[in-house]
């Protein structure tokens, strides 16, 4: 299982909307996807329209076991949601020992997925640091500007400090770049610039479409909503470049 948090600590870079996008297109490709929100603000389960009895508060705080947060939404496609109720964890792990593995272990728990996908708020408190710290991979969404390309180079040396101070082995697998317009200078050298630095690791630019930012309003993925926008190309090349990168991987295991 490719276990993947979507994390920027910059907000508004639509870090939901890739983490909704690529989770549904990969499900749609026969891979087994759970999605697990870790932000109060609920935006994966307003942005799919849907609610659930358990969340992960109450499996984070002990209330009920982690499995029985998670619900099916489609073939293929489980979520675990979050509501309000989460700001409460950080202060609840903060009395805990151990605290920034008690999320690693319980998600250790659970099994069955080809794609584990965690949407991280923009924060860098004791939930993030749980994440980074079960995760294997981190993609980064990130706007094509100046501040977007300020945040990227910051969640660099996050990441280079979570796997200093966890003995962990945490890798950028892939860098998204959103709220692409091929007709702005500033977003087309921020693509240069993102390519150059992080070789190899930067998806298809997301082009900035109104389908895309619609789709939430309805509880759709982009391409329930509209699957011939460019939007839903955009996304869908994403979702292919990511299981392309799992087959180099299952090759090079082999190889070595």
């Amino acid at each position: 299982m490719r276990t993947i948090c979507i994390m920027n600590h910059k907000g508004g870079v639509g870090k939901t909307t890739s983490a909704v996008n690529l989770a549904a297109g990969l499900s749609r490709k026969d891979k087994k996807v759970l999605l697990i929100d870790l932000d109060s603000q609920s935006n994966v389960g307003v942005s799919l329209r849907i609610n659930s009895e358990y969340t992960l508060y109450d499996a984070l705080t002990g209330k009920i076991p982690v499995e029985n947060c998670i619900m099916n939404l489609a073939k293929n496609f489980d979520v675990i949601i979050s509501k309000e109720n989460l700001t409460k964890a950080e202060f609840y792990l903060s009395q805990q020992q151990n605290a920034n593995l008690i999320l690693k272990k319980m998600l250790e728990r659970v099994s069955g997925y080809d794609f584990m996908l965690i949407d991280c708020p923009p924060s860098l408190g004791i939930l993030n640091q749980n994440v980074l710290a079960f995760c294997k991979e981190v993609f980064i969404p990130t706007s094509t500007d100046y501040l977007g390309y300020d945040a990227l180079m910051k969640m660099e040396k996050v990441v280079e400090e979570i796997n200093k101070n966890y003995r962990h082995d945490l890798r950028i697998t892939k860098v998204i770049p959103t709220l692409f317009d091929r007709r702005n200078k500033v977003c087309k050298q921020t693509l240069e610039d993102m390519k150059s630095h992080f070789n190899g690791a930067v998806s298809v630019p997301i082009r900035t479409n109104s389908k895309v930012r619609e789709a939430p309003k309805y509880g759709k993925s982009i391409f329930n909503h509209a699957k011939s926008s460019s939007g839903a190309d955009d996304y869908q090349q994403l979702v292919n470049e990511v299981l392309e990168m799992g087959s180099l991987r299952v090759t090079e295991e082999i190889v070595n």
